[in-house]
């Protein structure tokens, strides 16, 4: 390993933002996880006086859920990629057929930015000359190897995340007894999903306070909905 890999192997674990793409489906993939199962399970659970409907609509609900998730989230990101290289390629041509005015794009970006307009041309004629292309990506487009899109890492984060975070209301189903479970439901679901701030928080290395009072207030809100309608359509199933 050379020395500048080192450092920016240091300089990384010092900050969050290369964990930006896996943390975001993963989080959210766990919170809908949590949320969709649960909501699922109290929906029925209120609407039912025995187990075994609650218990089966919530095992379909993570294994739809999971499998939609991965699939919506790698069709979304590709989609993003598809994006970004159509763009890379535009500006390959571009560089072949107007290396000049591609280079004073270069320069006014960096003068934005501060530099000196000699000292703004200067950087840019030798990234360009170093890596014209790899310099217009970052510089111009704005793609870089943390923010470029990873369909495959995105699929796979969301849907295993939505199946960690479904198992766990799907477990309340099957052993906690059914008297008032959409209550115990609840609260166990509000406990993971402040578990799932805390630690979403801590690995993003952001407000821990609040995320646990954003989770909490949404994951209410759509308990309490799904409850909402099972009391209304209240049937005894079986």
């Amino acid at each position: 390993m050379t020395e500048k890999t080192e450092e920016l192997d240091n300089y990384l674990d010092n900050h969050y933002i290369h964990r930006s793409n896996w943390l975001r489906a993963a989080v959210l993939g766990a919170n809908d996880g949590i949320l969709s199962t649960a909501s699922i399970a109290i929906g029925v659970a209120a609407a039912s006086d025995i187990r075994e409907p609650v218990v089966l609509a919530t095992l379909a609900g993570l294994v739809a859920g999971a499998l939609s998730m991965a699939a919506g989230e790698y069709v979304s990101v590709s989609s993003q990629t598809d994006v970004e290289k159509a763009d890379i390629e535009r500006e390959k041509i571009e560089l072949k057929d107007t290396p000049k005015l591609e280079l004073q794009r270069l320069a006014e970006i960096y003068e934005k930015r501060g530099l000196k307009k000699d000292t703004a041309l200067t950087v840019a004629k030798e990234l360009t000359e170093h890596d014209a292309l790899g310099a217009h990506i970052r510089d111009e487009l704005g793609i870089n190897e943390i923010s470029q899109a990873k369909p495959m890492q995105a699929a796979f984060a969301s849907g295993a995340a939505f199946t960690i975070g479904g198992l766990l209301p799907f477990l309340v189903t099957l052993f906690l007894p059914l008297k008032s479970m959409e209550y115990s439901l609840y609260g166990f679901a509000l406990f993971f999903l402040i578990i799932l701030g805390v630690l979403a928080a801590k690995t993003g290395g952001s407000s821990i306070g609040k995320a646990i009072i954003r989770i909490t207030f949404w994951g209410t809100v759509a308990m309490g909905l799904t409850a909402l309608v099972g009391y209304l359509f209240n049937v005894n199933v079986g």
